[in-house]
């Protein structure tokens, strides 16, 4: 049983908890996935050089706001960050390096597809300073690529993935099951192979139909025969708990499992409650200034946002101060995502007010969550009804 007494808040500076973090949005890929819902744009040309010259504006803009602090981690993200020139990478990173100091442990992750894996731009990026890799292949079998909108074969991820491990210290990539037609037996099998070309990481999504992309239009009209049902995609989820975890890889998120000490260290910024730049057309970030939280995002539109910055010299949207309350509930939204949980007493920093123990305590009768210290965590039955979880502590 918890009772309020049993914590103590001593927080002042919170996002030092989770870290500081950059997160630079590459939009651009060759082809749209029917799947996704990101910010992502095709085009014809691109003017990588100019590219450089906006990035490396917003760095300097943020770095004179953030002075002296230790950056943790840098991500690229998109889109398809490895059609980025070698050389816009190095002039990034060139930037971030003269304006932070940077940990011991610092962590550079450049998302890539394997359609665009050659060994002289793996040996740019890591000459930049990449050091992890995270590799998009969504399926190991080629009909299923192909029905993903992939542009990739099995083959040719494999072959990235070769390249990769030979170039990087870490490298991780990302599949998606409940596929339409995919069966238990074939996701095992699937899985059982990843697991055994798996260096330290794996991230395994399950295919969510999203509102205004392809796949969504197609199910609103019949057009996604074969998706599994509830009670199959739960049998694929518990057997990938089952199967990571007997391989060394348990989850330490929902969709992420990884060796010990292999966790991606720039999404714990976001599920810890760190604070992060986000620069780039789509991106979002959270900064604490002055001891204000602020919420930031940008225009969606490439072009646009090139503009802004260009002619503004500010590539941001006006930033959101975030009162308490909201703090209080993203943290306890993202922070439960991760198998270490919450600290109770940073959450009551942030709401000024503790959680409601009766519920925390009804949900841990259940089984559902767990009390260890000041820790509160999802357990492994609650974590399939972990949006019930949350929406039942949320005041």
């Amino acid at each position: 049983m918890l009772f309020p007494s049993s914590l103590q808040v001593v927080l002042p500076e919170d996002w030092r908890a989770g870290g500081f973090g950059l997160y630079i949005h590459w939009p651009f890929c060759q082809a749209k996935c029917p799947y996704c819902d990101f910010n992502s744009h095709v085009v014809s040309e691109i003017d990588q050089t100019r590219w450089m010259r906006v990035y490396c504006s917003e760095i300097r803009r943020i770095g004179a706001e953030t002075p002296g602090r230790i950056l943790d981690t840098v991500f690229f993200g998109g889109g398809t960050p490895s059609l980025m020139n070698p050389d816009l990478v190095a002039g990034i990173m060139d930037t971030v390096r003269a304006t932070w100091p940077t940990s011991n442990s610092f962590e550079v992750t450049l998302e890539a597809n394997p359609t665009s894996a050659e060994a002289a731009r793996f040996r740019g990026y890591r000459d930049a300073g990449v050091n992890r890799l995270s590799m998009g292949f969504q399926a190991l079998n080629d009909p299923d690529l192909r029905a993903l909108g992939r542009l990739h074969s099995v083959a040719e991820a494999r072959s990235a993935f070769g390249l990769a491990r030979d170039t990087f210290d870490r490298v991780s990539f990302d599949l998606i099951y409940a596929r339409q037609h995919q069966t238990l037996a074939n996701w095992k099998a699937e899985l059982s192979e990843a697991l055994s070309m798996a260096a330290d990481h794996l991230s395994l999504y399950q295919l969510t139909i999203e509102d205004g992309t392809a796949f969504g239009k197609r199910h609103s009209t019949g057009g996604l025969p074969g998706l599994p049902d509830e009670d199959l995609a739960a049998d694929m989820y518990f057997a990938t708990q089952e199967l990571c975890a007997k391989a060394g890889l348990p989850a330490y998120e929902v969709s992420n499992h990884a060796a010990p000490g292999a966790h991606s260290r720039h999404n714990l910024i976001y599920w810890q409650g760190g604070d992060y730049a986000g620069i780039g057309p789509g991106a979002h970030g959270r900064l604490t200034l002055n001891g204000t939280r602020f919420a930031s995002d940008t225009h969606l539109t490439p072009g646009a946002w090139l503009k802004q910055v260009e002619t503004v010299g500010n590539g941001e949207n006006p930033r959101t101060a975030l009162p308490g309350s909201e703090q209080a509930a993203e943290y306890l939204m993202m922070g439960l995502r991760i198998s270490e949980g919450i600290s109770l007493a940073r959450h009551q920093n942030m709401a000024d007010e503790p959680l409601d123990y009766n519920i925390i305590n009804g949900l841990a009768d259940d089984g559902f969550v767990e009390v260890r210290g000041d820790a509160l965590r999802v357990t492994a039955k609650g974590r399939p009804v972990l949006n019930a979880v949350i929406r039942a502590l949320l005041p």
